[in-house]
């Protein structure tokens, strides 16, 4: 009876998860619920637990003739996602005026709701857009700087973010600078330091990245942050590869503005984002898109987008009940346990590098690999090619590798082609 009465217990504990009649709650709850309902509580014993992953893969309509380790990119959605966005497609086009404005877009009050108690914050500070380059240019171009003001930002930064400063350098005279980082990275204060040594009197904003999106470092945002607010500074994070996949809560971080994609770990509609903002800096920051108030303290102020998507508005929410049906924690180490179960059966292949942190705190999903001998994109190619694997070639900065980014739907049967591609293409490397 003890299994049975645990099941219970858990399944009445679950079942709170999924108040409400969405898409996610009619067709696929209570699979869920009865699959977390005999796995075990322990995040990271459950990570190994192929029977309950088992019903998060079939939760999705990837291929088997289709390997995608390219998530880092823009991850699929799952079909009870799809479903919804594809529901509310043909309800708008019923009529749109009308199913759009006076329906669906009622919906974005509930949505701001569900995305701040996943975000750990306050509904008053989230702003849904479409994706974290339109969230971070909207706080680039709408923060105060003068001429001569210094912005702090690295090499390794996303390209969109990069240019985004330097077009502020070139149209207001502000200084942009970048630093550089060879990663891996094991040590916390190395990375603290470096944004420190390159603060100046004229320094106003450090600009970093939570997870590099080329090799997946985890940066320790939380220090960097506390040492720039000892300076009197201010920090813009980069959550594009860490919201949905890692599990914290924003304000935790002591950031003061936070720009994400939803299409990514989140696995919400392609074309969906938020933006976060501290409640305090939201007046002082204008609108990218025009405002009738640009100084208002309302967060609402960000999404004056004119007609948008509204049916990948509302899909976002059927992937929150997805993801908060498996568990933020769960999550973040089943895609940890993909990401070692490949990397540490190929480190020790010879001619293979790779270039990410094996260690917890330093990586999660993203790992770089390189073999000696072929370029990025050549290796890409073979496995591409030869195993129907579709990964991405990088090179950027100093870094040269090929990103490999597993996900939820990730079978282990995938992973281990991977390990034998990764081998044959070593040993058939010559020189």
């Amino acid at each position: 009876m003890e299994p049975r009465r645990n099941f219970i217990k858990k399944a009445g504990v679950l079942a709170s998860v999924f108040a409400g009649q969405g898409f996610f709650n009619q067709l696929q709850a209570a699979q869920f619920i009865a699959a977390a309902a005999i796995t075990s509580d322990d995040p990271f014993i459950a990570a190994s637990d192929e029977d309950y992953w088992q019903v998060i893969q079939q939760a999705y309509t990837v291929p088997s003739n289709f390997i995608n380790l390219n998530n880092g990119g823009v991850s699929p959605s799952p079909s009870v996602v799809q479903q919804a966005v594809e529901r509310y497609n043909q309800l708008s086009n019923q009529g749109p005026s009308y199913f759009m404005w006076r329906i669906l877009d009622q919906g974005r009050e509930p949505l701001r709701q569900k995305l701040a108690l996943l975000a750990g914050c306050s509904p008053e500070e989230i702003a849904v857009n479409r994706n974290a380059t339109e969230a971070l240019n909207t706080v680039i171009f709408g923060l105060n700087l003068q001429k001569g003001d210094e912005v702090i930002g690295t090499k390794q930064d996303y390209p969109n973010m990069i240019q985004a400063w330097r077009q502020r350098a070139l149209r207001d005279g502000i200084v942009y600078k970048q630093i550089s980082f060879d990663f891996p990275i094991e040590d916390d204060d190395t990375i603290v330091k470096a944004f420190e040594q390159a603060i100046t009197p004229k320094t106003k904003i450090l600009h970093i990245t939570h997870i590099i999106n080329w090799v997946g470092q985890i940066l320790p945002v939380k220090k960097i942050c506390q040492m720039a607010h000892r300076r009197g500074l201010e920090v813009i994070v980069d959550g594009a590869h860490s919201f949905g996949l890692l599990d914290f809560a924003i304000p935790d971080l002591e950031c003061d503005y936070f720009g994400t994609s939803l299409h990514k770990f989140l696995s919400a509609p392609i074309g969906s984002g938020m933006l976060w903002i501290k409640k305090e800096h939201i007046s002082k920051i204008w609108p990218l898109v025009c405002n009738d108030k640009p100084q208002s303290p309302d967060i609402r102020k960000f999404e004056t987008l004119g007609t948008r998507s509204f049916p990948i508005e509302q899909g976002i929410g059927e992937a929150i009940a997805f993801h908060t049906a498996i568990g933020s924690k769960r999550k973040e180490e089943r895609i940890r346990y993909l990401k070692n179960y490949w990397a540490t059966r190929v480190q020790n292949i010879p001619g293979v590098q790779l270039h990410t942190s094996l260690k917890p705190g330093y990586s999660c999903a993203i790992c770089g690999v390189s073999i000696k001998g072929l370029t990025p994109a050549q290796l890409d190619q073979q496995l591409y090619n030869t195993y129907k694997i579709h990964t991405v070639g990088i090179v950027w900065e100093n870094i040269s590798c090929v990103r490999i980014t597993p996900h939820v739907y990730t079978r282990i049967a995938d992973l281990d082609v991977l390990v034998a591609a990764i081998e044959k293409i070593a040993s058939g490397v010559k020189g």
